[in-house]
């Protein structure tokens, strides 16, 4: 299948890697030169092991191309857009790359004669995938599409493994032809495809959010149950080990720490409160 990443950033630059690893034809598109070139001498720009080899053997083999030229994805079956959505002051997610890169996707494709699915890979708020596919509607009124949200749940240091063997794939889409498609290009990460998970698109923008704020709120609860120990003089870790044996609580997530940080879980969480009070909605835990 022909696959085309739009921003080779993080999620971008793994996510087109590990598509090419497995005999896919890859292009990765991204406006900044400087990091193109970088990539082109064979150097990986974040640390991820094991991502630099699987680049190498793609691109040995001519299944990986990284370019600054947007219309070399004119021949790609699926079009992922993974480019930054950095929250704002207020908290709102900052749309304004993923609304560029639509426009742009929605230029180059749109003298296509060819079924093009375009798939929301950045993190967004519910309503997003319908708001690119009326932006491409608006460019590319003739072409046959579809706007598929698909959000990764990769951890850093451990991507490749994570997309090699994911818990699961979300896929958000109203199509069934993209529906088969989205399928046919996760099957060697989904064996029998039991690990696929379809639903609307809204849904799969919503799962992506409630995944992280769930986990940052195991964080921050471990962290009140450390607090509560420390002025009961008891050990958390004796007590956590007695409430995370329990197999519907686990053990993931729950370490005391100095809180939850990072480029995703403060702005997940900030950016779904923003989206959640515009609907006039006052949640309690969030």
């Amino acid at each position: 299948m022909k696959v085309a990443v739009i921003g080779t950033g993080y999620v971008g630059l793994v996510a087109g890697a590990m598509f090419a690893k497995v005999g896919n034809s890859v292009v990765c598109v991204d406006k900044d030169e400087t990091k193109i070139n970088i990539l082109n001498r064979g150097e990986i720009p974040i640390y991820e092991p094991g991502l630099k080899q699987i680049v190498l053997d793609a691109r040995d083999e001519g299944l990986i191309e990284f370019t600054t030229d947007i219309n070399k994805i004119k021949p790609a079956n699926v079009i992922f857009l993974a480019v930054g959505t950095p929250s704002s002051d207020s908290g709102e997610f900052n749309l304004d790359f993923i609304k560029a890169a639509a426009k742009e996707v929605a230029l180059a494709i749109k003298d296509s004669k060819d079924f093009k699915v375009i798939v929301v890979k950045s993190t967004v708020p519910p309503g997003t995938s319908e708001t690119i596919r009326s932006i491409v509607r608006g460019i590319a009124d003739k072409v046959d599409f579809a706007v598929v949200s698909n959000p990764e749940f990769l951890k850093e240091g451990k991507a490749v493994d994570d997309f090699e063997s994911p818990d699961r794939i979300v896929i958000g889409t109203d199509s069934e032809k993209a529906k088969d498609i989205m399928a046919n290009l996760y099957e060697p990460f989904s064996i029998k495809k039991q690990k696929l998970i379809f639903m609307k698109p809204v849904e799969a923008e919503l799962t992506k959010l409630f995944s992280n704020t769930f986990l940052a709120s195991k964080i921050a609860l471990i962290n009140e149950f450390a607090e509560v120990c420390s002025a009961f003089g008891a050990d958390i870790m004796r007590v956590r080990n007695g409430v995370c044996s329990d197999r519907r609580i686990g053990w993931e997530f729950m370490y005391p720490s100095s809180g939850y940080g990072g480029s995703c879980f403060p702005k997940d969480i900030k950016g779904l409160v923003f989206a959640v009070k515009q609907k006039n909605l006052a949640p309690k835990i969030i």
